[in-house]
């Protein structure tokens, strides 16, 4: 595979330019399109603009940024044949490898970016749609907390006695979005040896279940409803004691995985009082797990996280404090492998460590320019097209761009 591919995309919320985004710091250049708005509306292009803190420029709030860095942008209204020919002479012009969108697939063909009339511009040209429940489904839209809803998680997250309760992260707009990510790669290993483009359709829905890898098949193992997995807060739902306790000054999640690991535990100083006959075997401590948690809280009473921590790596226990966002972005490995950008206001913010070490990041030193505002590079995007200055007057003033 060539190092650098050009990526064109109409792209809004989260989950496809979080894919979008990997792409980036492969170094690729990643153009995102956006409806250009309509006179007097009040947030024109990807409502994500419009979310966060401010930075001092209307469309650039801080919810939009991270996803969108490294990135250009150009406006095209779709809904208009002129723009819809745009679209294809940008993908013909600048040899666009990869075209993709998060749309209702009902929009597809209304808005001229199915794959068949994209592929006359580019017979070679890889497509990727995302959506709630791909194309059988067009017209579901699809968001993170609902589908959370709808497809077990919450069910699965909070205390067994309470409310169900969302993942902390929306990690099913993640989730599909590495799952475009990875498809797209392998699309063009495979255009390498055939030359011929593909289709891919995204279902986060279909992405977010295959993740119930450990829940599904329980419906085919357990007879008894009861024993089907269910909200079990902070605890590991097969090895007991794995769970969130209280510090003197925090938090630390202990997660004991064996019998030998848990009479290592039954060592350390003020632990003693764990240790019974009936706990020796997991399955005795499963039976006794609530009061076991209860005498782990009371051994903690007289430890401080840091000293706790230092305790069980001695004894090579699995344990870890529970940080907050903050300490998170202070740890040695997370701080220096941050992403930055400059804002328009010249100050430079950390954002976000990559998954993994490019060569493209390491030789910008891990900073990539703020993300477009809306229409950024229209000029120089359709200057490089092919189009006049006069020609590009023209576009804006009929609402193509």
């Amino acid at each position: 595979m060539t190092t650098s591919k050009t990526i064109l995309c109409l792209e809004q919320a989260l989950t496809l330019p979080y894919a979008t985004q990997r792409f980036v710091q492969l170094g690729w250049r990643v153009i995102r399109i956006e409806p250009p708005g309509k006179p007097g509306q009040e947030h024109p292009g990807d409502p994500n603009r419009y979310i966060g803190e401010e930075t001092g420029v209307d469309d650039l709030h801080a919810y939009y940024i991270a996803p969108n860095v490294g990135k250009e942008a150009i406006t095209i209204n779709l809904q208009k044949s002129e723009g819809r020919a745009l679209l294809k002479q940008i993908i013909r012009e600048l040899q666009v490898d990869v075209f993709m969108c998060n749309t209702l697939p009902k929009r597809y063909e209304q808005l001229g970016i199915d794959f068949e009339s994209l592929k006359e511009a580019n017979p070679a040209l890889i497509w990727c749609g995302v959506s709630a429940f791909g194309p059988d489904h067009p017209d579901r839209a699809g968001y993170d907390p609902a589908l959370q809803a709808m497809l077990g998680y919450m069910y699965l997250t909070g205390e067994p006695d309470r409310d169900p309760m969302l993942c902390g992260l929306p990690v099913i707009d993640l989730k599909a979005g590495d799952e475009a990510y990875s498809q797209v790669l392998l699309a063009l290993l495979g255009q390498e040896k055939t030359g011929e483009g593909k289709r891919i359709d995204i279902s986060m829905a279909r992405c977010a279940v295959s993740w119930l890898i450990t829940a599904l098949p329980q419906l085919s193992f357990v007879k008894d409803e009861a024993d089907l997995f269910k909200r079990s807060g902070n605890e590991h739902r097969s090895f007991v004691p794995s769970n969130c306790y209280p510090t003197k000054d925090g938090f630390v999640y202990l997660a004991i995985g064996s019998d030998t690991q848990w009479q290592k535990l039954t060592r350390i100083n003020g632990f003693e009082h764990l240790s019974t006959p009936e706990r020796k075997t997991n399955n005795g401590r499963n039976a006794d797990r609530e009061n076991i948690y209860a005498d782990i809280r009371k051994g903690l009473e007289n430890y401080t996280t840091e000293t706790f921590i230092e305790v069980c790596l001695d004894n090579n226990l699995a344990v870890a404090p529970v940080h907050t966002i903050r300490e998170v972005a202070a740890l040695d490995f997370v701080r220096e492998q941050m992403v930055r950008t400059r804002l328009p206001d010249g100050d430079e913010v950390n954002l976000f460590p990559a998954p993994m070490d490019t060569e493209f990041l390491k030789s910008n030193d891990s900073r990539l320019s703020c993300a477009p505002t809306l229409g950024e590079h229209n000029e120089s995007v359709l200057a490089e097209v092919g189009l006049t200055s006069n020609e590009i007057i023209e576009l804006k003033s009929s609402g193509i761009i």
